[in-house]
Formats: C-alpha cells, structure tokens, sequence
C-alpha cells in the first residue's frame, strides 16, 4: 500500500476528547475513528490488525473443533424471556420497538439465540458434545465509556459455544479451550495470568479470565508470582496461600478473554435436552468462552507503545515493513522498484511515498508502529544499500544486500526468527 492512496491520514494533536491512550494513540495513527461515546469505526489499519488477530483466534479455535458461523444480531424478547434475562439485562440491552410494535433487542450476548438453535439439532448423547464459535459485534450500554476499545457500546467479540453430556466432559473441554486461549495469547504477544473470578450475569459458578497486567488495566488481580493462584478483586478474601510459598503480589490488569461453565442455566429453560443411552431425558450442559476482539487490539496498543507512538506485535502488525523514500529522481526510482520487488515476495509493505518532510515521515513511522523501517535516501543509495530499523530498537543498520536482492529480506528474517522469543515487539518480519 502507497500512503499516498491510503484512506486515513495521522493526526498530531490528541484528540480532547479522549481519555484512555489505546484511543488517543489508534485515532492518532488513523487506525480507528471515534463516531459518538463508546462507538467506533475501525479504519483500513485497523482492520488489517483486526482480521489478523482473528485469524490466531480462527486457527486455535478449528484447533479445538470449534465450527463457524454467524448468528443474528436482532433478538427477539420471546427467548430472553424464557431465561428470565429480558428483565435483568434491561440496563445493559439495547431495548426497542421495531415499526410493527415487537419488542427486539441488540444482541449483547448469544447464549439463548445459540441455546435455542442448538435444541433443533441436539436431541441425543450421540449428537454431543458439539462446539460452535462466531466473530460477532455486540452491543452493550455502558453508561459511562471512556476507555476506547477496551470498553464500548459497540464492539467486536469472539464468542465459542459448546454442548455436552455431563460435567465432566465439560471439564474435559473446558480445560482444552484454556490451553488454546493461552495460545493465541501467546501467538499475539500478550502475558497473559489465568484468573479466578465470579460468574457474574452468566453463571453462579466461578469462572476464569486472561488477564494481561498492565498500569492502566481497568481490573486487579491478587496472584502468586510463578503461578498457580490468580484471583479477582471480585472475589480474593487475602485468606489463600501461594502454593509455591511466594508472596502474593497485586496488579493492574486488562481482561482479554474469559471462560465460563454454564451448566444448565440456559439449556433448561430453553428446552435444550438430550435422550442418554437409555433413553432418559436429560438438560445438554454448556459453557461460554469469549475474547474480545477489539479489546485485544485495545489492549495491544495500552502494552506495545513508547512516546513516540505504537509498536506492534509482527504477529497482527497491519504490514511488516514500513518503506519510506527520502529523494526524487534516483532516489525514488529505487524505492519504487523495492517496493515492488518485496511486494511480489509476499512482504506486507506501508510505502511511504508521499512528496513531504523527512521529520514528517519518520514521525509517521514511529506513530502508526509497523515493526520494520526501510529508509532508501541519497546517502544510502551511493553505499548500494538501505537504512534498516526494528521499531521497537534504537539501532539504526547500513543493510546493502536488501536493495541489491529484495530475497535477501527472506534470510534476514529468517535469522531475527531464530532470535525470537515470542510474537511481541520483539518478533522479525513475516511475510
């Protein structure tokens, strides 16, 4: 992409309305633009990190035999009714009367609407266990929203669904969707602390989140330092003990995704049942498990940024590299045939193309994040060579094979591969 035709432009002032840094910095860096309190639209940037980081989540959750799809967004009160949460959820569902008089809510969460569809094709223990998953906006009224993306009345959610026969094949899975949270997760280059909390809404059972640690989360955890014990606020007493002696240390901490054990709570009411092998009618048991989405990519800008602006994770990075040409005539010609040649090599490139300053150019960089700079310039050009800069480093290196042979960047990366120890900051180029 030439940042000349690309949509958006970066802003340099914060905007005053604005409090959380993941929303000053995305709307800075022309990745999201706020339309009322709560509510975004996601940009052309951001949608490249967003179908990214939907793709970890896609993969680890076909992992786990997750099947796709998508349900609708407009409810109707009758099945919320059956589960008693028409009532309950009135000051967090969008509430209305369609043209015809019905009464219709935006969905803020889907376990009736899949509890429902689930009792047409779930009659036996031979149709079980069954899991089921969908990329979903959701609407929810939060009263007050200042905190980005971490917290909308608009939001992008990933929502799985799964169906079995007792509680312990529901423990089975619901220990093997916890596994595949903590990789995509790691995947994407979070820390993430698996956390004990209530059930809230949803469950009277305790439930568990991923909780990234960071100063400006919105939750604290109490948890012991080498794991095994992770509480909330919510329900941590100060009474448990670090199995591994430690003290137990407190922290800010974002909420990324959460698992909850449903049991019957919903398949009753909703008439969801199963015939065993006998022949007895039982209720399917079921369970909930979310991450958000725009919440993650939220998240990722509050944990991977310095004053200059965003740094990237390589794993949802929205390109690899960002090309900059610093000249006309020569100078520009080799830029053009670079950006071309990475371009066929599968190397996702911001080529910053425009006719401005260099301090402009390289602000722009430093802002929107992207994990690589390629800088070709007068200077570098009589060396036969380019500037070639890690975001997240300060080193700046002469590199002459990328300009002569663009395969050359395969092998670069290659080798920053080799080095890396997770899909953070700190993860080479990829194609």
């Amino acid at each position: 992409m030439r940042l000349s035709q690309l949509f958006t432009k970066t802003i340099r002032e914060a905007p005053k309305d604005e409090v959380a840094l993941n929303a000053i910095l995305l709307t800075r860096a022309g990745f999201i633009h706020k339309n009322l309190a709560g509510v975004y639209t996601i940009l052309p940037l951001g949608m490249r990190v967003m179908h990214k980081t939907e793709q970890i989540v896609r993969e680890e959750m076909n992992a786990v035999g997750g099947q796709e799809m998508v349900m609708n967004a407009l409810q109707e009160k009758s099945i919320w009714e059956k589960t008693g949460r028409w009532a309950t959820y009135k000051g967090t569902m969008y509430q209305f009367a369609d043209p015809d008089g019905r009464e219709v809510g935006l969905a803020p969460t889907h376990e009736e609407v899949i509890g429902s569809i689930a009792t047409k094709y779930i009659t036996s223990y031979k149709d079980l266990p069954k899991a089921v998953y969908q990329f979903q906006t959701k609407y929810r009224h939060e009263a007050r929203p200042r905190s980005g993306l971490l917290r909308g009345r608009e939001f992008r959610m990933k929502d799985l669904y799964s169906f079995h026969t007792d509680a312990r094949d529901l423990d089975r899975y619901y220990k093997e969707v916890g596994k595949a949270y903590k990789k995509v997760f790691d995947r994407i280059g979070l820390e993430t602390i698996y956390t004990e909390t209530s059930g809230g809404v949803f469950t009277k059972e305790f439930t568990h989140e991923f909780q990234v640690p960071c100063k400006t989360g919105e939750d604290t955890i109490f948890y012991c330092q080498g794991g095994e014990f992770s509480q909330n606020k919510e329900i941590y007493k100060g009474e448990k003990k670090c199995p591994k002696g430690h003290a137990i240390t407190s922290s800010r901490a974002i909420e990324v995704g959460n698992i909850f054990k449903l049991g019957t709570t919903y398949s009753e009411p909703l008439g969801l049942f199963y015939s065993d092998r006998k022949g007895a009618k039982k209720p399917v048991i079921m369970a909930s498990y979310g991450i958000g989405i725009t919440r993650l990519i939220a998240t990722c800008a509050e944990v991977f940024h310095d004053e200059k602006g965003l740094i990237w994770p390589a794993s949802v990075a929205p390109y690899q590299v960002h090309l900059m040409s610093l000249g006309e005539g020569k100078v520009r010609k080799a830029a053009d045939t670079l950006y071309e040649s990475l371009t066929k090599e599968g190397v996702e490139v911001l080529y910053d193309d425009r006719d401005v300053q260099a301090g402009e150019k390289f602000a722009d960089a430093d802002l929107i994040g992207i994990p690589w700079r390629v800088v070709v310039s007068d200077k570098t050009l009589a060396k036969g060579a380019v500037e070639l800069k890690r975001r997240d480093k300060d080193r700046v290196e002469i590199y002459r094979p990328l300009l002569a042979d663009p395969k050359e960047v395969r092998r670069k990366r290659a080798e920053e591969g080799k080095a890396m120890k997770k899909g953070g900051s700190d993860a080479a180029v990829e194609a």
